[in-house]
Parts: structure tokens; C-alpha cells; sequence
């Protein structure tokens, strides 16, 4: 009956502790002490996991304990002062409990009797509360476009916020898909509730225009009230391809530049031989390439330098590719730069060679231009450089065309001896219009031949004798004539028809070579016929001399 008694007295004792510990719960972290050392007092308390509330004190018997939202259970470790203490937690005799809590939010009055064998009780109580989940993350995000998943921008991760998407041109919408990493989480799509217990959740987003970014937020508020916020940007891009504006440094293009039209043509002199395109996209965040030169996206405009040219005449084409936002659309404008034909019709080099001897021309002296040759040079041989490989030049009757630099003409005959023999080299410029004919005189020199070729005698049209016989080194020849001839027929040739006979045979004229004379004499003395010849150059001179002598006449 006693033990009845004090059991009931007990659980009465637990009630009142409870009812206070619950009227106190929320309101301070006080717990009670008693004025007095407590009649059966405990050595330590321990509750797993979690940290009493205040410090464990013997004398104390109201603790709190705040347990992770994670706990479903905990541990209650109570020791006695006393081995032969009768310890019950929550109604089991035992000095070591689990105890099972409730959900999160919830408290749980864990009471703790001592007993000791003289009858004297005393009751510590543990209040433990689950605490409700500060889990405010998000476990999954991902964005679709008809069910494919477009990249995220970083990749995901629950402690990244905020996050780019790139879909193309012709998505108008998209549905965000949001995870809660708890459950019981509240979430706010855009302006759409997911409520707790609802997970995941989906919401339709309609996109801006081409080009625009369209901002999604995404609002998780923990069990406990605390709150994240995502944020997407989702980027509907451009398929904007054109040009605002094209520039070349030299010339102008035509026709005059509109987005539309992606041919052109631009004329430069022939000096240009190299040009700068610049060019402005229509849409900043297009990629574009000028020729090798590309312009990033987020860069409006650009340029590319010195881009080389072709030779003068040619045409040289210049490419500008501009690539929409969305990396699918392109579009690619043409310059054709044509460089003008060249006006050049001048030589870098001229020579005449005669007889293996080079005569090269200094042509940074002003025309005329003349080669002596020697009075044996019948022919020469003429090369020529052109300062424009492009032109066409002819030297003589020789073409050389355009895309050749050099050429020669071989064995172009001279005139004879102490002639001037022009040859001419003529260039015409590539551009069809230009000319310049370079004129180089061949002059060469007159002869020194002062020989004869031909020496004869004739009496009554019968050639008589020369001693001794002619040879046009030697100088003096006798002839005999019948007895009671008084003149004879002397027959000259000249070696070089440009020579002079003078003396007993006239000279019959420049460029003729035999000249003819009748001479008449009488023997006392004996009579003498001299034929000087004089040399082109008139320096030198030679006589050739013939005595005439009569025949004895005839016996009867």
C-alpha cells in the first residue's frame, strides 16, 4: 500500500513539473532549481544528440534540450549518485533510454524518477524538442525546352544561386523545374506556389523577345521560416545577322552599303597594295570575322589592317562573316577589292651584247641611249628587264608578255660599217593605255679597210698580165703591153665598198665597189698608173702602184 502510494505521489510530481516545464517552454531558457539539495540526486544526465539546457547541475531537474529536425530519437543517459538508486526513464526502469520523438516542431517530456531504498524520490524532467528544418536548398534545377534539358550556366549545385540559359531564336517558353532538397519546404516559381509536400515543382515561363533576357526567380522558405532564392536568366537569343555599317580605308564601296545587300565592289589605284575593312554588327552580341580578324560577341564593331592585295589588275575578295546569337544563323557580305591596272611602262634594265661583250644602259640618264660597236660587229643581241612584270614589251619583232619579267632578242643585224642601226624597246603599261618606247642607237664604227679585192689590166679588151700576180697585200705589180699600145683599161675593187679609189681610178661611188679607168701614156719614161685606196674611216690608206712596160715589136 505504501508503494502505491508513493508511485501515485510520484506521477502526480511529474504532472505539476510537466505542467510548468510546458507553460515556461518558448518563453526563456530558465529551468527549475531547488532552494534545497534534492533528496536523490543524479551524478550526470546526458541527452544524444543534443546539449542540456541549462549545464547539468544535481541540484537541478529541469533541463530542455534542443534535437537536430534530422533526430527521430534520443538518447537519455541518467547515472545516480547512488548504485542502489532506483532510476526510471519515462516510465522504464533503466538508466539509458532511446526515446522517440515526433515530428519536427514538436516537444517531448522526458521524466527521469529516482528512487532510493529508504522511499525518498526525486524527478528531473528533460523537455527535448525536434526542431523544425532550416533546410531552404534546392536538391535539383533544371530548365526544357519540349523536354530536352538545356545546360545551366554554371552546372548545378545547391550553394550556386544564380544561373544562365541559353536557348535558341525560335523558343518562345520554357518550364522551370524546381527540386526541394526537404519536402516540406515551401517554394515560390516565379510567381507560382509549390506548397510543402508538394515536390518538385514545374511552371511554365514565357520567354521575351529575340535577344532578351528573361529573369525566373526561384524562392525556397525552409520548415523554420528561413528562405533562398535562385535566380535564372534565361536568354532567348538573336539570329540577327546583319550589318549595321561597312567601311574600306581606300575607295568606296559600291554600290552604297544597306544591311540587305552582301556584294560589293570597291576600285583602288594601283599603288594600293593593301586595305583596312572595318564593319559594325547590327547585334552587338553576334560573332563576326573580317577576313582572319574575329570580333566576339559583346563587341559591336571591328576592324581587320593591312590586308594584302593582289597584283595590280586583280581582283582580291574580302570576306565578312557574321554570326547570329544563336550560332545557328550566318550570314557573310563580300568586298571585292579591284586593284587598278598599272600605268608602269618603264624598264628596270636594258643591255646590248655584241660579241659576247655586255653594253648594260644607265637608264637614270635621260635618252638618247647609243652603243658603239666595233666595224666587225654585224649583229647584236638585246635583253630587257620590265620595272612591271605585268607589261608587254617587244624588243624589236620579239614579244615579251605580261606575267614575264625579262626577254631577249638574238642577232638583230647593224648596218655596215659607220651606220647608226636603231633598235627599239617598247612597253606597254598593263593597263592597256600607258606606253614608253626606250631607242638605242647601234652605231657602228667605219671600217679601216683600205684593201683592194680585185686588181686587173686590160689592153684592147684583153687582160694582160700582172707581176707578180695580185694579192691585196702586195703593193707594186709591172704589166707588159703589146708593142704600140698606148693605153690601158685599169679595174679596181675595193675589199669594202665604202673605201675611196682615187689616183689613176676614180671612185665610182659610196657603196660601190669597183671602179674602172681607161689611162693612156707614152713610155719615156716608163709610165706609172697608182690606185689609192682610202679606208671608210679615211685614216687609213694604202696605193697600189703598176709600171707599164712596152713589148719589143715583132720581127718582120
Amino acid at each position: 500500500m505504501k508503494h502505491l502510494l508513493t508511485f501515485t505521489k510520484t506521477y502526480w510530481a511529474i504532472i505539476l513539473v510537466a505542467a510548468i516545464s510546458i507553460g515556461n517552454y518558448g518563453c526563456s531558457d530558465s529551468a527549475s532549481i531547488s532552494e534545497t539539495t534534492v533528496e536523490v540526486p543524479l551524478s550526470s544526465l546526458t541527452v544524444t544528440p543534443g546539449s542540456l539546457q541549462p549545464v547539468f547541475s544535481s541540484n537541478t531537474t529541469s533541463y530542455r534540450v534542443d534535437a537536430p529536425t534530422g533526430a527521430a530519437t534520443v538518447t537519455v543517459v541518467a547515472t545516480p549518485k547512488s548504485s542502489t538508486t532506483l532510476v526510471t526513464i519515462d516510465g522504464t526502469v533503466t538508466t539509458q533510454r532511446s526515446i522517440s520523438l515526433g515530428p519536427p516542431g514538436s516537444s517531448k517530456i522526458i521524466p527521469i524518477l529516482l528512487e532510493s531504498q529508504n522511499g525518498l524520490e526525486t524527478t528531473y524532467t528533460v523537455t527535448v524538442t525536434r526542431l523544425l528544418s532550416s533546410d531552404n536548398n534546392l536538391s535539383a534545377l533544371s530548365v526544357k525546352v519540349n523536354n530536352a534539358i538545356q545546360p545551366l550556366v554554371p552546372g548545378f549545385d545547391a550553394n550556386t544561386l544564380a544561373y544562365t540559359v541559353d536557348v535558341q531564336t525560335n523558343v518562345t517558353s520554357v518550364n522551370v523545374t524546381a527540386t526541394k532538397s526537404d519536402p516540406n519546404a515551401a517554394m515560390l516559381i516565379g510567381s507560382t506556389t509549390v506548397p510543402a509536400g508538394t515536390n518538385p515543382g514545374q511552371v511554365p515561363i514565357t520567354l521575351g523577345s529575340p535577344g532578351t533576357i528573361t529573369p525566373v526567380t526561384i524562392e525556397v522558405t525552409a520548415p523554420n521560416g528561413s528562405k533562398k532564392t535562385y535566380t535564372l536568366s534565361i536568354k532567348r537569343l538573336a539570329g540577327d545577322t546583319n550589318l549595321s555599317a561597312l567601311n574600306v580605308s581606300v575607295g568606296t564601296l559600291n554600290p552604297v552599303f544597306t544591311a540587305g545587300t552582301t556584294f560589293y565592289t570597291v576600285d583602288v589605284p594601283t599603288n594600293v597594295t593593301s586595305v583596312a575593312v572595318s564593319a559594325t554588327k547590327s547585334d552587338p552580341n553576334a560573332v563576326m570575322a573580317i577576313a582572319s580578324v574575329t570580333v566576339p560577341a559583346g563587341t559591336a564593331s571591328g576592324s581587320a589592317t593591312n590586308l594584302p592585295l593582289g597584283a595590280p589588275g586583280s581582283d582580291t575578295p574580302i570576306s565578312v562573316l557574321v554570326t547570329a546569337q544563336n550560332g545557328i544563323d550566318s550570314k557573310t557580305y563580300t568586298v571585292t577589292i579591284h586593284r587598278a591596272s598599272s600605268d608602269d611602262s618603264n624598264l628596270s634594265a636594258l643591255i646590248v651584247t655584241a660579241n659576247s661583250l655586255a653594253h648594260p644602259i644607265d637608264l637614270n640618264t635621260p635618252p638618247p641611249y647609243t652603243v658603239n660597236v666595233a666595224t666587225n660587229v654585224t649583229s647584236v643581241d638585246v635583253s630587257a628587264t620590265k620595272s612591271d612584270p605585268n607589261a608587254v614589251m617587244a624588243i624589236g619583232s620579239v614579244t615579251i608578255p605580261a606575267g614575264t619579267a625579262s626577254g631577249s632578242a638574238s642577232n638583230l643585224p647593224l648596218g655596215g660599217p659607220g651606220s647608226d642601226t636603231p633598235i627599239s624597246v617598247l612597253v606597254t603599261a598593263q593597263n592597256g593605255i600607258d606606253s614608253k618606247t626606250y631607242t638605242v642607237t647601234i652605231h657602228r664604227a667605219s671600217s679601216d679597210d683600205s684593201n683592194l679585192l680585185a686588181l686587173s689590166v686590160a689592153a684592147n679588151a684583153v687582160l694582160l698580165t700582172l707581176t707578180p700576180a695580185f694579192d691585196q697585200n702586195h703593193l707594186d705589180y709591172t704589166v707588159e703591153v703589146p708593142f704600140g699600145i698606148f693605153e690601158v683599161t685599169v679595174t679596181a675593187t675595193k675589199s669594202d665598198p665604202n673605201a675611196i679609189l682615187s689616183g689613176s681610178v676614180p671612185d665610182p661611188g659610196t657603196g660601190v665597189a669597183t671602179g674602172q679607168a681607161t689611162v693612156s701614156y707614152i713610155f719615156l719614161p716608163p709610165p706609172q698608173i697608182s690606185v689609192i685606196v682610202t679606208a671608210q674611216n679615211t685614216t687609213t690608206i694604202k696605193t697600189y702602184t703598176i709600171t707599164v712596160s712596152q713589148a719589143p715589136p715583132l720581127a718582120p
